[in-house]
């Protein structure tokens, strides 16, 4: 789930997931072995800082560990309502959690944290941000918290939904998914972004049951409780498309006559690997996509833009990356590379995201009928990644199921 948090005084955006800043010491090769490594497998005339950057940035992409952040500060609780400490994220409008360390909650299985509801700002006085407090434990005062697109725990019982905890025989091995059955025979098949879970599917779980789509909430390798991939690395979707495949081909095997993909941030470069490579793509008749990652490069310039770093270490970056894990990042361009399948596509992205640039969506979103892509878009103001859904549910849901209902006649 997508976790924002802030670094020093500059509050950028970043998920306790893509390119954390607070990456472990030991995942990091450090000093001349480091140098030594990128300048033999680079092969190149490069500055050793330079080289030695290069693999460091690469690193921070590939790594799998978590490191939750809590960059945020409850200042008072009071008559239903809590102020926070005021910043960028903390005044984003709509429907959000706020999560703290927790020893007796769980999330997807693992330690998790406490988690409350947060609804619309109340009120933003200099230097404080009130907000509504709707749901979950209250925190104490001086609290140290993140604000969370996911307001809801642990799993779909969390929305008032039945669910089965199915396995889906992947490659590597099992990998657990939440099956939420429902009447109809077109599935959704969810798919969360990259140091996510499944937590991310909660938000829209309900409307999707109540237009009678069965839904599988599936996992990926070096997720939690799923098998890891057998370097340890993120492979960015390149890799990670196969477990994806192995979930369409389970739903087919339990009755879907259809399939929509939905996935957000690098969920969607998953999808959009499967919709070119797999012979299950065949059975996917729409998509939905979230803050979708379509242009690697460019995700990754922005990154390093919130770095403050150079715009030659994105381009180091990428080869060091391609070397280390064998993607080719021209796939994962899809306005030079669409996929061979093109379904029906919704593209939700915001303007504030700061994660993943809304640019190359409208780029892919303007450029579709050339390459005989249909989309439909919503763009959203002012949120963060991820964050449309939180900005307006109800609008949210409404362009979700009014898209499925257009393209996917009884």
């Amino acid at each position: 789930m997508d976790i924002f948090t802030r670094t020093g005084d500059d509050p950028l955006l970043d998920r306790v997931g893509p390119l954390n800043d607070h990456v472990a010491s030991p995942g990091i090769i450090t000093g001349m072995a480091l140098l030594a490594r990128v300048g033999a497998g680079l092969g190149v005339g490069l500055g050793a800082g330079a080289a030695g950057m290069g693999w460091f940035y690469s690193s921070l992409l590939l790594d799998t560990s978590e490191r939750p952040l809590y960059p945020e500060r409850v200042l008072a609780v009071d008559n239903g309502t809590v102020t926070l400490a005021a910043s960028r994220l903390t005044a984003q409008p709509g429907t959000w959690g706020l999560r703290w360390p927790g020893p007796d909650a769980r999330v997807d299985g693992a330690a998790g944290a406490a988690l409350a509801v947060l609804g619309p700002v109340v009120e933003i006085r200099r230097g404080e941000v009130v907000r509504a407090m709707l749901a979950g434990p209250v925190p104490a005062p001086g609290t140290a918290a993140v604000l969370d697109a996911g307001p809801y725990d642990p799993d779909p019982l969390a929305r008032g939904l039945l669910f089965e905890d199915v396995e889906v025989p992947a490659p590597l091995g099992p990998c657990p998914a939440w099956l939420v059955p429902a009447a109809g025979d077109t599935w959704v098949v969810m798919v969360h972004g990259r140091g996510g879970s499944r937590r991310e599917a909660l938000r829209v779980l309900p409307a999707l049951h109540e237009r009678g789509h069965p839904s599988l909430v599936v996992t990926y390798r070096n997720d939690e409780g799923a098998p890891a991939s057998p370097d340890g690395y993120y492979h960015l979707g390149d890799t990670e498309w196969a477990d994806l495949e192995a979930a369409v081909r389970f739903a087919r095997g339990r009755g879907a006559r259809r399939i929509v993909l939905f996935g957000w941030s690098m969920g969607a470069a998953i999808i959009a690997a499967l919709l070119d490579r797999s012979p299950e793509a065949s059975a996917v008749s729409a998509i939905v996509w979230d803050a979708p990652l379509v242009d690697w490069r460019a995700t990754l310039r922005q990154q390093a833009r919130n770095r403050r770093l150079p715009p030659v270490l994105t381009q180091l970056a990428t080869v060091v990356t391609s070397r280390r894990i064998g993607i080719d990042f021209d796939r994962f361009d899809l306005l030079r590379r669409p996929p061979a399948r093109r379904p029906p596509t919704l593209v939700v992205h915001s303007t504030g995201d700061t994660v993943v640039p809304v640019a190359p969506s409208r780029a892919l979103v303007t450029a579709a009928p050339s390459i005989d892509w249909p989309m439909r878009y919503l763009e959203v103001p002012d949120v963060e990644h991820t964050g449309s859904w939180n900005a307006d549910p109800a609008a949210y849901e409404r362009a979700v199921t009014s898209f499925l209902a257009e393209v996917l006649p009884s």
